[in-house]
């Protein structure tokens, strides 16, 4: 452990917490050295969140001691957590950025609002500032651009940004590289590694990705239902870690390379000017894993399949007929449905808002077909394909009127795959559906996407290879020179997998 002998940057000693009949948190204990990277493991559910909140001072403890630096501190909100050094990063970026600023401000906003920065700045110094901030992380950015006209992952690195520009002595990492490739996560972690361990920065980090811990955790705390289930320091055995997690999952039911009636197929389809035609098929009772880096076309293509955006050439075919949809009207009206990338902007309305429950969420697109069928309402259908979908997918909450953003990552996931299997699609498309998604969690989603059936096709578009493997029966892998499609028996690991997606091959070829 690193800082032996060292005073904690943080202890937190039997931290309870209730929410109604729940208990969250009972009776954790925690410490992080200086310069150490502790990875806070656990399945959704078992208390990460509720124990980052308090320590970022967002919730209070119903009981338990909190000791920043060796004394005792009681962190009454979230301007008090960043006075004493703690900083957090969550994956939600929306939440800590502001998109109607450009990317420049938004990188200075903390150092403002904390008195860092004079509060009338000019844009030369503005701009000065966050150029600064952005290459101590080796980041461009187009600084002058809206920061809402970035890509998620380059969101998520602008919230890293201004978190590390701070003074922090403990930086809390929540998911950070969901949305991020692998030479972007390679990249955040070596920071991490070499700039913030080497300096005395401890750091928290929670992630489901295993490639993640074993680059940075110099050691891995497991929490199970409130409590803490395991402790292992590096090089950490992540079976072990994985069973007590979540204990031992039911077996995969993959498929290999499964061959029934073809539902899709693309000929020559360009989504860009100057790109490569695509040729793929899709398949009924089929998962086909679309893998690539960030950056190959996975987002556009999925978009371009649910009318969202035009192709510039080819052809496509669903069930035999020409395939163009206008727009996302026409795709969900012809059973082709789409759960984007970032959930928190196209399937969740805002908290506080109507329908900004389980049962709104699940029931929003469908609300013209389910008016009036069978005499029922809306709302008594919506309801009933809420409870469903909990029994279904697992869902864990008291019941359809929950609100989502009380919901762990890992249900929120599980209710937006339940919106896009309320109603039997004929191509159902998920964009990085895994993104925060614990290990069980994962295992019931491409459970109950194997549960559709024969009239449903699903393509899944990821950048990482343990969940492709998990998931798929078939890889399309996406380079930019077109799409290859792979069994899934042809792939041994990872590693393989991520050799097949190199942009190198492009060029080998």
């Amino acid at each position: 452990m690193k800082g032996r002998g060292q005073v904690a940057v943080l202890e937190v000693r039997g931290l309870a917490r209730r929410f109604g009949a729940t208990q969250a948190l009972d009776g954790v204990d925690l410490a992080i050295a200086p310069g150490e990277v502790v990875a806070l493991m656990g399945a959704n559910g078992a208390g990460k969140s509720t124990l980052v909140k308090i320590i970022c001072g967002a919730v209070q403890p119903d009981r338990g001691h909190i000791l920043v630096g060796g004394q005792e501190r009681r962190i009454a909100g979230p301007a008090a957590a960043r006075t004493l050094g703690i900083v957090a990063v969550h994956q939600a970026t929306d939440a800590a950025n502001v998109g109607t600023l450009s990317v420049a401000e938004n990188l200075v906003l903390d150092a403002i609002c904390g008195g860092r920065l004079p509060r009338f700045l000019s844009r030369r110094r503005i701009r000065r500032e966050a150029a600064r901030v952005a290459g101590a992380l080796d980041l461009t950015l187009p600084l002058d651009a809206p920061l809402s006209s970035l890509s998620l992952a380059d969101r998520q690195l602008v919230a890293i940004a201004r978190a590390l520009a701070g003074e922090a002595r403990l930086l809390i990492l929540d998911e950070p590289t969901a949305s991020l490739s692998e030479a972007e996560a390679g990249h955040l972690f070596g920071i991490v590694r070499r700039r913030l361990s080497a300096r005395g920065v401890a750091t928290l980090l929670v992630s489901h990705r295993t490639a993640d811990l074993q680059r940075a955790a110099d050691r891995a705390v497991v929490l199970r239902d409130g409590r803490v289930a395991a402790c292992f320091a590096r090089p950490i055995d992540f079976p072990a870690a994985l069973a007590a997690m979540v204990g031992t999952l039911p077996a995969s039911s993959r498929r290999d390379s499964t061959r029934q009636g073809m539902l899709f197929a693309a000929d020559r389809l360009q989504l860009r000017a100057g790109g490569p035609g695509l040729d793929f098929a899709l398949h009924a009772n089929e998962i086909a894993v679309l893998f690539g880096a960030l950056g190959t076309g996975k987002s556009r293509l999925l978009a371009t399949l649910f009318g969202a955006c035009r192709p510039v050439g080819g052809a496509m075919m669903l069930q035999g007929r020409s395939w163009r949809p206008r727009h996302p009207a026409d795709a969900i009206a012809g059973g082709v449905f789409l759960a984007a990338e970032d959930r928190w902007r196209t399937s969740f309305s805002a908290p506080g808002t109507l329908g900004a429950d389980i049962a709104g969420t699940i029931g929003l697109p469908h609300l013209p077909r389910w008016a009036g069928r069978l005499g029922l309402l809306p709302a008594r259908r919506q309801s009933e394909s809420a409870l469903h979908a909990i029994r279904r997918l697992g869902i864990v909450c008291t019941g359809p009127g929950d609100r989502i953003e009380r919901l762990s990552g890992g249900n929120q996931q599980k209710v937006v795959v339940a919106r896009w299997t309320a109603e039997q699609a004929r191509l159902l498309l998920l964009d990085e559906p895994f993104a925060g998604v614990d290990v069980r969690a994962r295992h019931d989603i491409v459970a109950s996407l194997r549960a559709l059936g024969d009239a449903t096709a699903v393509l899944l578009a990821t950048s990482d290879a343990e969940e492709a493997l998990e998931a798929a029966d078939r890889i399309l892998v996406i380079r930019h020179d077109g799409v290859h499609a792979i069994a899934r028996s042809e792939i041994a690991d990872g590693a393989a997998l991520l050799s097949l997606a190199d942009p190198a091959q492009d060029r080998a070829a």
